[in-house]
């Protein structure tokens, strides 16, 4: 074989040291047939560049959260000359960044600083759980990275104008569980009206991926306008209401809307658990009952202004 057409050669060892696979893994994806075998060469297992290769995107994958059984499907795909590109681009269209923001970090100190000054360990450890700060390890200074800057300039404002810190993190505990929910309803409807002819096929085929990634990036900034732009109305409706509520002499004192527990049928929280989960249970049915309070809101409003329209007509 000429110094050109040869190809790299590894023992299992090797391939294990250049792909970051353990050797126990390398012969588990041989058993499971998401591996090609090797060559054999005398007494010796010999792997080439394709085996380097097939490892990495398997590593890709799993990182993007796909499982052994659904990996093997796309690599049996694209074995049998369906092609994995269109996926792949898929795959990257929807892992990649949904916001124009970018991570930034910031050091200990300075975190104290903008929350009052005073170590809150237990704020911290929170905030990490819920993923406000995450740990940057092997540091000589105590760092975080900020996946969000604005969602903590949000807090530390808050913070600033008299909120609790443990009040904001519950507060953005519901708020997430209601925002989920919207994701969801969001990727369920695009999926039945737009994505459905792309993924007839398991996997699809490569030039559905790649359309349907295409897709991905056309729609990709519309749930946020969406959200954005009724947010905006529903805060304009709410905010005017609830000034005139507070200044109405008529208001009842704070007290008296104070959180209270409600019994509901055990099917109803059966039902609910199944669509959103046990641990969205409390934001859902928050939000339903205050959807159903809007509604009958704006239905009184509606119907008043209809009456006093026909007051003023027959007058």
């Amino acid at each position: 074989m000429s110094e050109q057409s040869a190809q790299p050669e590894y023992r299992i060892e090797d391939l294990a040291h250049h792909s970051g696979a353990t050797v126990r893994t390398i012969r588990a994806y041989q058993d499971r047939g998401l591996l090609p075998r090797p060559e054999r060469r005398g007494r010796s297992n010999v792997y080439g560049d394709t085996h380097l290769a097939r490892l990495r995107q398997i590593a890709d994958l799993l990182d993007r959260g796909y499982t052994l059984a659904s990996i093997k499907e796309l690599l049996e795909a694209w074995d049998a000359g369906r092609g994995l590109g269109g996926v792949l681009g898929l795959v990257a269209e929807v892992d990649g960044p949904w916001t124009d923001e970018e991570a930034d970090r910031i050091s200990r100190a300075e975190l104290d600083a903008r929350f009052g000054g005073e170590p809150d360990e237990a704020a911290v450890r929170e905030a990490i759980e819920l993923g406000v700060l995450e740990r940057i390890p092997d540091r000589e200074t105590e760092e975080y990275l900020v996946p969000s800057p604005q969602e903590l300039a949000v807090a530390a404002e808050l913070y600033g104008a008299g909120v609790p810190l443990a009040a904001i993190t519950g507060h953005l505990r519901e708020l997430r569980g209601q925002v989920e929910h919207i994701a969801s309803r969001f990727l369920e409807f695009t999926t039945e009206h737009v994505f459905a002819r792309y993924l007839e096929h398991r996997p699809p085929t490569d030039a559905d991926a790649t359309e349907a990634a295409t897709m991905v990036r056309r729609l990709r900034p519309l749930a946020q306008q969406t959200v954005d732009a009724e947010l905006a109305r529903a805060m304009r409706l709410f905010a005017t209401r609830h000034l005139q509520f507070h200044l109405s002499p008529d208001a009842p004192p704070p007290s008296e809307r104070e959180p209270r527990s409600v019994a509901l049928p055990p099917e109803t929280i059966q039902a609910v658990e199944r669509l959103v989960g046990p641990e969205n249970v409390a934001a859902f049915v928050a939000a339903a009952a205050e959807r159903e309070v809007q509604t009958r809101t704006l239905d009184a409003l509606a119907s008043n202004g209809a009456h006093i329209n026909q007051v003023g007509q027959v007058t």
